[in-house]
């Protein structure tokens, strides 16, 4: 899971970037340096959630909160946050990185949103 401790030659910036992908179904949280390679991750299936509990808030803030500690202690302390998604764990995620004790730089949504693309799923009739 952590991909720094295999490599202990490698330097760990100080500064990386937290991508929290939140879909409708999980949110995963990896923490990575500028060039993108992967220092962190977690997600609501690695913090011990199962089922449609990994899509709530607590499970996107437990695994914030376990990624942002494990490059936490691998000497990160900003991080720039990247959002994807239209998933409940936007919001805890963010929050619990900063509880962690990671400065945050900068937030930015990066939901790829289509110029008309693909037919949207039908209408749910409940």
């Amino acid at each position: 899971m952590n991909l720094a401790k295999s490599k202990k030659n490698k330097t760990i910036p100080e500064i990386a970037i937290a991508r929290i992908n939140a879909t409708f179904n999980n949110t995963i949280v990896t923490i990575t340096t500028k060039e993108g390679n992967a220092i962190s991750w977690a997600s609501g299936g690695t913090v011990g959630m199962k089922g449609s509990r990994k899509s709530t808030p607590f499970a996107a803030q437990m695994a914030a909160e376990k990624a942002g500690k494990a490059a936490y202690d691998l000497g990160v302390r900003k991080v720039e946050v990247y959002v994807r998604g239209p998933g409940e764990g936007r919001e805890p995620a963010i929050r619990s990185l900063q509880t962690v004790g990671l400065e945050i730089t900068l937030i930015k949504d990066v939901t790829p949103i289509p110029h008309n693309g693909c037919r949207p799923p039908k209408k749910r009739r409940v």
